[in-house]
């Protein structure tokens, strides 16, 4: 077996927290003994082994054999445990597109090729939050350390493609021998701990993890067994030959002049010693041939491997958050916006202070997103107004996604950004009919409310698209002001966006809680949105805007009413019968 002998995590994590919730995720990882090897993890301040490791190595050694799948691994991934989070994804994930923006925004790249990440596994991280601000400030600093060298990312890339490198050939079917494909598999391991272990010199994050992990593997017998196998199987021997060539370039003569055997390797065996060995197996009742000996060699060497190589996976599962958050960043520069790593203030009077604001779901498209200022107060609710497709739901998913991705450790999509820490995130954009729905428009409105304030937690943030749409002007302002009454009383930030334009102007008025405040959709001398945003209540929803720009007007619907009816009258005078001579 290999000397990096790894603890693996328990069911029930024995250092979670005694006042954690019964409905909290139970992702805490498991601390490392402080006398046990490096661990390759780049998401924990503790380095701590978080796939199954058993499970995996079973997974692996039956992939060894015959051909592994790659959901095994992906599956690895998805059950791995994370740092915990009290963040519950279900009060935001839905209406935040976060499949979408995996694959548009964070796309992951390595060496020139981009690759399909484990998506449940980024999916998880990114709506995890971490509950320890030190490991969002460990997360931070190996991104800002990949941001600012292209030497360190090049590293990460190419160790990367090496692990990738060593799951397809686990993955792939036979090749001309089944001993070959196994040679090929040990060879891919044996690369990925060569990457790992040469890279990251002098790291000063979490990366020189790594590098400590494949320089520890390098130097145990398991892996000094593994390159002598190699070794034998590239340089058995060296022959030296004579050959001769005529004048016209064709092979004269071709002699062996010399056979030397690589006596010098551990797995050499003279031809004297074989033929013992092949006797002495005989009279024992052994019926072995060399290509059975062979198998059981590559076995006993993966076998000691196993370890190692499964940690290897949870690795490249971390390396693929770092690569997409690097992703994002490419993807913003080549719109020319900017992405940053925001300040995380604490204090709950400290409101958010954004510049460069943008949408990073709108990245994917040929358009290019405009980006806004935003200043809040801490604790405040802020009313948004303006137009239809004046971006106030873009507006909200920003907003959204800055918090989300910035307390997770990455990225966020502004050119600058201070923004106060906060407790969870709940996101509801307007809710589509639906067949089945229990309950009319004003129903699942009202039903939308409850299910907020029983989600909340205090000091969260909210986002509320559309409040109190589904019902008339006046029982809609009566509902929406006790809302915005008892929002503060959760400490929350408050986001919500509403067309009841006489609603906003009398809060604006009136200032019934102590931090209100207003932001409308900015507009143009032609009084077109211009996709920012400035203080102050939109004083029109410029429906009639909308509706010429839609074709829904009286003289372009009296025009198809037109064609409609002339269209009606020449199929009926069509299908007249005519009068025969």
């Amino acid at each position: 077996m290999t000397e990096l002998s790894l603890d693996t995590p328990t069911d029930t994590p024995t250092d979670a927290p005694t006042d954690t919730p019964t409905d909290a995720p139970t992702d805490t990882p498991t601390d490392a003994p402080t006398d046990a090897p490096p661990i390759p993890d780049l998401l924990s301040l503790k380095a701590a082994v978080r796939v199954k490791v058993d499970e995996l190595r079973q997974d692996l050694v039956f992939a060894f054999a015959t051909r592994g799948a790659s959901d095994v691994f992906e599956r690895a991934l998805e059950e791995a445990r994370l740092p915990a989070s009290r963040w519950d994804r279900a009060c935001f994930a839905r209406d935040l597109f976060l499949e979408d923006l995996v694959k548009r925004a964070l796309p992951v790249r390595a060496e020139g090729r981009g690759y399909a990440p484990c998506l449940p596994y980024l999916l998880r991280v990114i709506t995890s939050p971490p509950e320890d601000r030190a490991v969002v400030t460990f997360r931070r600093a190996i991104l800002d350390e990949l941001a600012g060298s292209e030497a360190r990312r090049a590293e990460l890339e190419k160790a990367y493609v090496a692990i990738l490198r060593l799951r397809q050939m686990l993955c792939a079917g036979r090749l001309a021998t089944a001993r070959g494909r196994r040679l090929e598999i040990l060879r891919a391991a044996h690369g990925a701990f060569e990457a790992l272990a040469g890279s990251f010199e002098g790291a000063t994050s979490g990366l020189g993890r790594l590098r400590a992990f494949g320089q520890a593997v390098r130097a145990s017998a398991a892996y000094r067994r593994l390159d002598a196998l190699l070794d034998h199987d590239q340089h058995l021997g060296t022959v030296d030959v004579q050959v001769s060539v005529g004048a016209d370039g064709e092979l004269r003569s071709f002699k062996v002049l010399a056979i030397r055997e690589n006596a010098s390797n551990p797995f050499y065996t003279s031809p004297v010693g074989r033929f013992f060995k092949r006797v002495m197996l005989f009279f024992r009742g052994y019926r072995m041939n060399g290509d059975e000996v062979a198998e059981r060699l590559l076995d006993d060497v993966f076998t000691g491997l196993e370890e190692p190589i499964a940690l290897l996976f949870q690795a490249l599962g971390d390396m693929e958050v770092y690569l997409g958050a690097l992703g994002l960043r490419d993807n913003a520069r080549a719109k020319g916006l900017a992405v940053c790593l925001p300040e995380l203030v604490e204090r709950s009077e400290e409101g958010m202070d954004v510049e460069g604001l943008f949408n990073p779901l709108l990245l994917g498209g040929k358009a290019t997103p405009v980006p806004c200022t935003l200043h809040t107060e801490g604790g405040s609710v802020v009313v948004v107004t303006g137009p239809n497709s004046g971006g106030k739901t873009r507006l909200l998913q920003s907003i959204a996604l800055t918090q989300l991705l910035g307390q997770v450790g990455l990225f966020v999509p502004a050119r600058a950004a201070r923004l106060p820490v906060v407790s969870g995130l709940f996101v509801s954009l307007i809710e589509e009919a639906r067949a089945d729905q229990p309950e009319g428009q004003l129903g699942m409105e009202l039903m939308r409310i409850r299910r907020m304030f029983e989600e909340i937690s205090v000091g969260a943030l909210v986002l509320l698209d559309e409040l109190c749409s589904g019902t008339n002007p006046s029982e809609g302002e009566e509902i929406a002001r006790l809302v915005i009454s008892l929002l503060p009383e959760l400490e929350t930030q408050v986001f919500i966006t509403t067309h009841l334009l006489q609603l906003a102007e009398h809060l604006a008025s009136e200032r019934p809680i102590e931090r209100l405040g207003f932001l409308q959709v900015e507009l143009d001398a032609r009084e077109q949105p211009t996709y920012g945003f400035v203080p102050g209540v939109a004083r029109s929803s410029l429906a009639h805007k909308t509706a010429a720009r839609l074709g829904v007007t009286r003289d372009e619907l009296l025009a198809l009413i037109a064609t409609k009816r002339y269209t009606t009258g020449h199929r009926a005078a069509a299908a007249e019968p005519r009068e025969t001579r």
